[in-house]
C-alpha cells in the first residue's frame, strides 16, 4: 500500500540500459476549496532527526511525500501516524519491494488537478535528467520532487520545477537538515524549506 487514500496502479517501465522501473498513479485529495499543505521529506537513512514528528505535528499537513532512501521501513509508519503518506524507494532501499521507483501524484479537488511526480534521483547537479523529464512529460507533471542529493533546492530545467526537499536523516558533511513544504493555493503551488533543528523557515546562505 503507498498511501493511505485510494489503490494505485503499477507498470513496469522497461529501458535498454537500466534496470526495469516500478512506476505507479494515485490520486491524492486536496481541500474541498482546491487548497492543501502538503510535507516532502527525503533521505532519512533509518535516523529521521529526532524533532521531526514535531515540527511535522505543528503543521498538520493533509499527506507527506517521501522521496527515498528510507533506510528501515519502521520510518514510515512513524511518518504515517502523522498523515497519509506517499512515497517511493530510493538506492539504498533494496527491501521495499511494496514501493515504487516512480510514483505520479495526481493532486485533485475543488475543479483543480496538479500533477507531481515523486522520484528519488531526478538530477545531475541543478540539471533534470534527461531520462526523468520525459517520465515527467509522460505523465503530464508540472512539478518533480526528489531526493538523493541532500542537498535542499528549488530550480527550474527543461520547462519544469524541480524540488529536493533535502534531508531529515543524518547530516551529510556541513549540509543543513532540512524538509520541504508545497501549499496549493488559489493562485498557485508554493515551495518553501523548513529547518528541522529550528523549526523556522530556511533558505540558502
Amino acid at each position: 500500500m503507498i498511501g493511505a487514500e485510494g489503490a494505485a496502479h503499477y507498470t513496469v517501465v522497461s529501458d535498454r540500459v537500466a534496470p526495469p522501473l516500478v512506476q505507479s498513479t494515485i490520486e491524492v485529495p486536496l481541500r474541498p476549496d482546491g487548497t492543501a499543505r502538503f510535507v516532502a521529506v527525503a533521505d532519512t537513512h533509518s535516523q529521521p532527526h529526532a524533532r521531526i514528528a514535531e515540527h511535522l505535528a505543528a503543521l498538520a499537513p493533509d499527506a507527506i511525500f517521501h522521496a527515498g532512501d528510507i533506510g528501515d521501513l519502521a520510518v514510515l509508519e512513524e511518518l504515517r501516524a502523522i498523515a497519509p503518506l506517499y512515497a517511493v524507494r530510493g538506492n539504498i532501499d533494496t527491501r521495499a519491494h511494496q514501493l515504487p521507483d516512480v510514483l505520479t501524484l495526481e493532486l485533485a479537488g475543488g475543479g483543480k488537478l496538479l500533477r507531481v511526480l515523486l522520484v528519488h534521483i531526478a538530477v545531475y547537479g541543478p540539471r533534470i535528467r534527461a531520462d526523468v523529464a520525459k517520465l515527467a512529460r509522460a505523465a503530464k507533471a508540472s512539478l518533480i520532487v526528489c531526493g538523493h542529493s541532500h542537498v535542499p533546492f528549488i530550480g527550474v530545467d527543461k520547462g519544469l520545477t524541480v524540488f529536493n526537499p533535502g534531508s531529515i536523516g543524518p547530516r551529510r558533511f556541513s549540509l543543513p537538515i532540512v524538509f520541504g513544504t508545497i501549499n496549493v493555493t488559489p493562485t498557485g503551488v508554493k515551495l518553501a524549506h523548513v529547518n528541522c533543528e529550528t523549526g523556522a523557515a530556511w533558505s540558502p546562505p
